[in-house]
């Protein structure tokens, strides 16, 4: 190893222990507003906007409860960042399970393995009645939470689950599905994802049908996963609050999944609610432009070296043994709910932490039990206890409410859409 790269290699080690050492510090110094955070949260239902638990059972025991205990997953390799045990120690009240599967399978397939995940919420409240039951409705939430028990709600991951039909995101809706994620990572025939080639600049004609029917059917649009087109289309179509379950701001941190300020205000003219979250590219800018480097020397190594994956991969191993990866923290994720709270307001705010469909967090929110550690930050920065109670779920509630009372209007306005995609071909 020459000398140059034994200073970068040292200086990257301190600044490591450096943020340790901080963190450390910033959490000593929280400690004295835990539990009034801990208290807040048990005053409100505290909303988790996005949680992977169902993706990690289908992977790890193909859904089997006999082989893996919900109660405790901290002795699995590696561990679930989800259990019942760190839920309650978590304060979470109200769980937005998220039912997820791969954008680029076959749609008739995504549609069967979409059922297969919201059959796994299901059996999961079945099996721990004493702690989950399913939620519907907003009132459901508060007196579910009220009786001591997780409120456990149900968001589509992705417009892909439908099969471009109207008549499956229908029977989604019957089945529990009380969000729909409009893209997932891929381009649908109907709407444009962030991080795919767009090609409809937004939504279709199609598209624009499939916001009214899930306004009518009281299902909300999450627009995490969209691109700023996508965003502002189903702002301008939707007759109710709009969501974003699991995304920053993307003035802070430029990923293209997080939310860039004009969208912001828009969400804010159309009373939604952006959940903050903790994946780490999209809360540290260092973090993503270091992963960024990384991924434009994997790209040259492959053009220097066509055909010799082993060649590529030493280049690879020796790139990642002479750096390391800058780590976010849970100050920086409450840095992104400080600029949304600046531009428009707490009354948009939410938390959507995207547990178990991530594999590294920031430091101080490694697993579900630490909320109350990123309420502690936010009282010690001055938010005041109702709006923490806003931002842990009296604003979700809102949401919620406001998107209910537009499903019972039109209802009573007009039946069932029964446009099809090919309508417009």
């Amino acid at each position: 190893m020459n000398i140059q790269n034994y200073i970068s290699i040292s200086l990257i080690s301190i600044s490591l222990i450096l943020l340790c050492f901080t963190s450390i510090f910033a959490q000593n110094n929280r400690e004295q507003y835990r539990q009034q955070a801990i208290e807040i949260l048990e005053s409100v239902p505290l909303f988790d906007g996005h949680n992977d638990v169902p993706w990690q059972y289908r992977n790890r025991v193909g859904y089997k409860f006999s082989e893996l205990d919900f109660y405790d997953t901290t002795h699995l390799d590696p561990p679930m960042h989800t259990d019942i045990m760190r839920l309650r120690e978590g304060r979470v009240g109200a769980q937005w399970w998220s039912v997820y599967v791969d954008a680029n399978i076959p749609e008739s397939e995504a549609v069967k393995r979409t059922l297969e995940q919201i059959d796994f919420v299901h059996r999961m409240i079945e099996i721990y009645p004493d702690h989950f039951e399913l939620a519907l409705t907003a009132d459901d939430v508060e007196r579910i939470f009220a009786d001591g028990k997780i409120a456990s709600l149900i968001g589509m991951e992705g417009g892909h689950s439908i099969g471009n039909s109207l008549a499956v995101l229908r029977m989604m809706y019957e089945l529990g599905a009380r969000y729909m994620t409009i893209t997932h990572s891929r381009t649908l025939d109907w709407a444009d994802a962030a991080g795919d080639n767009p090609q409809h600049d937004g939504l279709t004609e199609f598209g624009e049908e499939v916001i009214r029917e899930m306004n009518r059917l009281g299902m909300l649009a999450d627009l995490s996963h969209t691109t700023p087109a996508t965003m502002k289309d189903v702002i301008r179509v939707s007759q109710a609050p709009v969501m974003f379950s699991h995304s920053n701001a993307r003035e802070l941190t430029g990923h293209p999944r997080n939310v860039p300020d004009d969208v912001l205000l828009l969400t804010q003219e159309n009373n939604g609610i952006v959940m903050v979250t903790f994946v780490e590219t999209f809360t540290s800018e260092e973090r993503r432009r270091f992963f960024a480097e990384r991924a434009a020397y994997q790209r040259k190594m492959e053009y220097l070296y066509p055909g010799e994956p082993d060649s590529v991969s030493k280049y690879m191993t020796v790139w990642d043994d002479e750096r390391e990866a800058p780590k976010s923290t849970l100050e920086q994720v409450a840095d992104h709910i400080d600029h949304i709270r600046d531009l428009i307001g707490v009354d948009y705010i939410g938390i959507g932490g995207d547990y178990d469909g991530i594999s590294t967090l920031p430091l101080g929110l490694e697993d579900v039990s630490t909320y109350p550690e990123l309420f502690a930050e936010l009282l010690q920065r001055d938010y005041s206890v109702e709006d923490l109670r806003k931002i842990a779920g009296l604003n979700m509630l809102r949401v919620m409410r406001e998107a209910e009372d537009v499903s019972k209007r039109l209802r009573s306005e007009r039946k069932p859409s029964e446009v099809l995609i090919s309508d417009f071909e």
